[in-house]
């Protein structure tokens, strides 16, 4: 109970903060598996998404994090890990046994969603950089799960690489429709469909 308190007090205060305009072009009440991809510019960027989900999703669902930086000090593992759940992976030297596909995947089998940047690192904001391929793995082995973009506007304003407080300006975040499967289809081709579908939701 208190920690949904705080999470719901804390989804106010970011949104208060950030000021997110947030558009949902579909229905994403209930809690079926589902993975928000979006675009990267920004370490506000899984907060700000995290803080628009409705909240019964909130509480279910994991933003994937980058082991490397986020377990690096006491109050960076706090606000990834144990405050927001996410995900820790091991993106410079994975192993099998320390596979990100397989936790993904184990994530979304115990019925929880994630949120998944899949340029990998951050950008400046101006472009959506190539996708890597984690997305395809999922989309090959959990075909019932729904792949949702998110597009995400203005937070590299907001907070620049390399900057620790935010600068108050306004952001926009948008919810898509579901990515549609398509039967053989390869890995660039689906990877260049997904990044093209997420662009497309900056003039929806």
């Amino acid at each position: 109970m208190i920690a949904a308190l705080v999470a719901a007090f804390v989804a106010v205060l970011v949104r208060i903060l950030c000021g997110p305009t947030v558009r949902y072009l579909r229905d994403i009440e209930g809690a079926p598996p589902r993975v928000f991809f979006a675009n990267h510019s920004s370490h506000l960027d899984f907060v700000v998404l995290w803080a628009t989900l409705p909240a019964a999703q909130r509480a279910r669902t994991h933003p994937v994090a980058a082991r490397d930086y986020w377990t690096r000090g006491r109050v960076r593992r706090f606000i990834a890990g144990r405050f927001f759940g996410g995900l820790m992976i091991e993106r410079l030297n994975p192993t099998s046994e320390d596979n990100p596909v397989e936790q993904m995947l184990r994530v979304l089998d115990g019925e929880d969603s994630l949120i998944l940047f899949p340029e990998g690192t951050r950008g400046t904001g101006e472009a959506v950089a190539p996708f890597r391929s984690g997305l395809f793995r999922i989309y090959e082995s959990r075909p019932d799960v729904e792949l949702i973009p998110v597009y995400l506007e203005n937070l590299n304003r907001i907070l620049p690489k390399g900057e620790f407080l935010p600068v108050p300006l306004l952001s926009y975040v948008t919810f898509g429709e579901p990515l549609p499967r398509k039967d053989n289809e390869t890995r660039d081709d689906f990877l260049e469909r997904a990044r093209e579908t997420l662009i497309r939701l900056e003039a929806a």
